[in-house]
């Protein structure tokens, strides 16, 4: 696991770590579990707590944490997560209960759902967007956790 505070956070004041920027939930969290960069996972995750991801997942991801993909991230998934903040590449469709960040240099093709999402100069973005929509039941339920 890597140390946290070796890495500068993903708060969109432009640092592009894929380090979460916090829990939304406001509950106490330790550090994020993290995906190292020579890791590839196929299959599904699911969790409650903040991940960051610097290698390589195929399948879907269901989070009522925060998600934190590296620059050097490959995911193929489709995401349910409270929050997530998007460095380098994905492809699927994300349904985030609170908040969708691009950063700049990210490559993403899907669609995005959720009430606040932020696309920052120089993100590659090809999809939807569809904002103040209603939740799966799904999402909502691992929110309330």
């Amino acid at each position: 696991m890597s140390n946290p505070s070796s890495h500068p956070s993903s708060h969109p004041s432009g640092h592009a770590s894929g380090q979460p920027s916090g829990h939304a939930s406001g509950a106490p969290q330790g550090p994020p579990c993290n995906i190292g960069p020579r890791i590839a996972i196929r299959g599904n995750i699911t969790g409650e707590e903040d991940l960051v991801i610097e290698g390589r997942v195929e399948g879907s991801i269901a989070l009522s944490g925060h998600l934190g993909i590296s620059q050097a991230a490959v995911i193929e998934a489709d995401l349910e997560v409270d929050s997530v903040d998007i460095h380098g590449q994905l492809d699927g469709d994300i349904i985030a209960v609170t908040t969708i960040t691009l950063h700049e240099g990210c490559r993403v093709a899907g669609n995005l759902r959720a009430p606040r999402i932020a696309i920052t100069d120089g993100a590659q973005f090809k999809g939807t967007v569809e904002m103040d929509v209603p939740l799966p039941a799904s999402v909502t339920r691992q929110q309330r956790r």
